[in-house]
């Protein structure tokens, strides 16, 4: 087992708003008790309680991994519509007491879901606004990089007018 330490950093913390998980365009998650749980350099995950996903189209696998950080995940197969997904949900039934928060919880491979975080459209949500993830990047510190980082580039002059890539040569003499 081990610690999450500054070299391998995890959080936990509540969504806000209500997340879905949608398959095939159908709900098959809806919560507004959803824990995102930070981890190092890999992308954000949501826990689920299981109370809130829809468990008749889950059906529990036989496959088991471990994570020095949390612990042992189960994992469960997707049935939908026809389709089969397998191994397409995690769960730490017993995870170590530095993530004891996700016990039992069900997060999603975002490959086989989309996700909808409040009104927003699934579409919606995986556009991220540049300025909030700059704001939430650290370089370990703890600290936003976004006050040490000005921007590169000035915001476009709705004015300016680009010449005309195609009359490249225009009035430069014969070739």
């Amino acid at each position: 087992m081990k610690i999450p330490d500054e070299s391998h950093p995890i959080s936990i913390e509540r969504a806000s708003g209500v997340v879905r998980v949608l398959f095939e365009g159908h709900e098959i998650a809806d919560s507004d008790n959803v824990l995102v749980l930070r981890e190092a350099n890999y992308p954000p995950v949501y826990y689920f309680p299981r109370d809130d996903v829809r468990m008749e189209f889950l059906r529990r696998t036989d496959k088991v991994t471990h994570c020095p950080y949390k612990g042992d995940a189960s994992y469960f197969t997707i049935y939908r519509d026809r389709q089969i997904i397998e191994s397409a949900v995690w769960s730490y039934e017993d995870p170590y007491a530095a993530v004891a928060a996700i016990s039992g919880r069900l997060a999603f491979y975002p490959e086989h879901v989309e996700f909808q975080v409040g009104d927003l459209s699934p579409a919606e949500t995986e556009a991220r606004d540049v300025d909030e993830v700059v704001l939430h990047t650290d370089s370990g510190s703890g600290n936003s990089q976004a006050a040490k980082w000005p921007p590169n580039v000035d915001t476009p002059d709705p004015d300016r007018v680009e010449r005309d890539v195609d009359q490249l040569y225009t009035g430069v003499g014969a070739i």
